[in-house]
């Protein structure tokens, strides 16, 4: 069985300080590309699954090749973040880049009524996002509109802060952890508990330490990355580690890439989504109905139809 000549799986980059979010994956296809592969059409594709703010720093989720078919498993992924803020002042990009808009001489606060405002936040919330951020306003970006100096109106929407701890109060410095679903927006929470205590809130370290309950010690560095790219990159099945698992003999892979339904023997409880295996490779992801026992084909994987022809 010839291999795709193409990269197929994740890696959990530490995403540096200053890099936007596609300056990393363009840096990583840019890694994995071969000489002779001139042109975006010849190089892998790769996509992060969730935007890290060009200040923050972090796990920075990026699949590559035929893994990318899966991002939304990781756009969709609750996340982890260590956030610093300063109760002393705010800008407009509610973070160090941008321009001071208030400043609050008396801005130290106790930990009691901290903690108390914490509370407030615990939950299932109503969140503006900041109007420096990638959400589209009628079509186009809310930054770029913003930067062109128009009226941006952001719409609030429910969003969940699932768990919220501090880390350390020291003068009008806070820092917390927090543990919040997908859509969050972390400078538009320290804004908020801020205007709570009627003092600023502008960030000033933002650390993502988690995404969809992947260990912080899976990150690599970019570092690390350039001297040993193929040590860092995990299999596409280790992505899909929530789904059931289900091997297929030869011929049924065959049929399978195929598109075709298939009667297997098989012990997954349920109607469920699987992640369909040959020979230790990934062919995509079927539905499984246990009561008739068919695998209705999902999602096939065009490496594995080139592979199994």
């Amino acid at each position: 069985m010839s291999k795709s000549a193409h990269p197929c799986g994740v890696l959990f980059l530490d995403k540096p300080k200053g890099w936007t979010s596609r300056k990393a994956v363009n840096h990583v296809i840019h890694l994995f590309s071969k000489p002779e592969q001139k042109n975006r059409k010849q190089r892998p594709k790769a996509g992060h699954t969730g935007t890290l703010d060009p200040l923050a720093t972090g796990m920075l989720p990026i699949l590559l090749g035929d893994a990318t078919r899966f991002s939304n498993m990781g756009l969709s992924a609750e996340k982890s973040y260590e956030v610093s803020f300063d109760l002393s002042f705010q800008t407009d990009t509610l973070d160090l880049e941008g321009e001071v808009l208030s400043r609050f001489e008396h801005a130290e606060v106790n930990k009691a009524a901290l903690t108390e405002v914490l509370a407030k936040f615990m939950g299932k919330i109503q969140q503006v996002p900041p109007i420096y951020s990638a959400i589209r306003v009628d079509g186009q970006r809310a930054h770029k509109m913003a930067r062109q100096g128009q009226d941006v109106q952001m719409q609030a929407r429910e969003v969940e802060i699932i768990a919220i701890e501090l880390l350390s109060l020291q003068g009008s410095e806070v820092t917390l952890a927090v543990d919040c679903s997908k859509g969050t927006y972390i400078r538009s929470l320290a804004r908020d508990i801020g205007e709570q205590l009627g003092l600023g809130g502008c960030v000033t370290a933002l650390r993502r330490t988690s995404s969809g309950g992947w260990a912080k010690e899976m990150m690599v560095s970019i570092e690390e990355l350039e001297e040993k790219k193929e040590n860092c990159m995990l299999p596409l099945q280790i992505w899909l580690r929530d789904l059931p698992v289900i091997s297929l003999a030869k011929d049924e892979a065959q049929r399978f890439v195929q598109g075709q339904r298939l009667l297997v023997a098989s012990y997954v409880a349920g109607d469920a989504l699987c992640c369909i295996m040959f020979n230790g490779l990934v062919l995509g992801t079927a539905m499984f109905n246990p009561n008739k026992g068919v695998l209705q084909p999902e999602r096939v994987l065009p490496t594995a139809q080139e592979i199994l022809k």
